[in-house]
């Protein structure tokens, strides 16, 4: 795949390669496309986390046994 830039994001480009050590504008530019990949995800999750009803009240109870689960697991 080819992409096409203007000159001023040819030079951002250049400029992030140059000051954050990446090997190439490829590189770069894959990074960028993770990145968005991953915001994605998670604007996915937090919506539909948004949108569920909650399992469970999340109060001092609910934290507590929470804790104490990690707590066991931790243990072994």
């Amino acid at each position: 795949m080819n992409i096409s830039l203007p000159d001023a994001l040819k030079a951002h480009v250049d400029e992030q390669v140059a000051e954050r050590g990446f090997a190439t504008g490829s590189e770069y530019v894959r990074e960028l496309i993770r990145r968005d990949q991953d915001r994605q995800r998670l604007r996915t999750l937090l919506l539909d986390g948004a949108g569920s009803d909650p399992a469970v009240p999340a109060d001092k109870a609910y934290f507590d046994a929470l804790r104490s689960r990690a707590r066991q697991g931790a243990q072994g």
